[in-house]
């Protein structure tokens, strides 16, 4: 959101009180949160509204689906090519060799 300090929020507050008035002031004060609170409501209630209508968290779920499906269709291929060429997987050439080690012909 906005990026402001106690220093500027103690300035802003120091320049009021000067302009305003110890009179004033907590009138100002009173009348500006409740327009900021309004601004505040109506944004949220306008976004919210955006978002059903463009169906937001939708289109978001089926595009995390989409990723998900294209990656178990990439693991189905990987294991798919694995399993036809059983020479190109490092743990048959392991088994292969501890299994020729372990027989001798005598």
């Amino acid at each position: 959101m906005l990026d402001i300090g106690f220093t500027e929020l103690l300035l802003t507050a120091v320049i009021a009180l000067v302009v305003l008035g110890p009179e004033r002031l907590p009138a100002v004060i009173r009348t500006t949160a409740y327009w900021v609170g309004n601004l505040r409501r109506s944004f949220q209630n306008a976004k919210e509204e955006l978002e059903r209508e463009l169906n937001v968290e939708e289109m978001k779920r089926q595009i995390h689906n989409e990723n998900v499906m294209r990656e178990l269709e990439k693991t189905k291929a990987s294991l798919d090519e694995s399993l036809s060429d059983p020479e190109a997987t490092p743990a048959s050439k392991t088994s292969e060799g501890h299994s020729d080690n372990k027989t001798s012909p005598l």
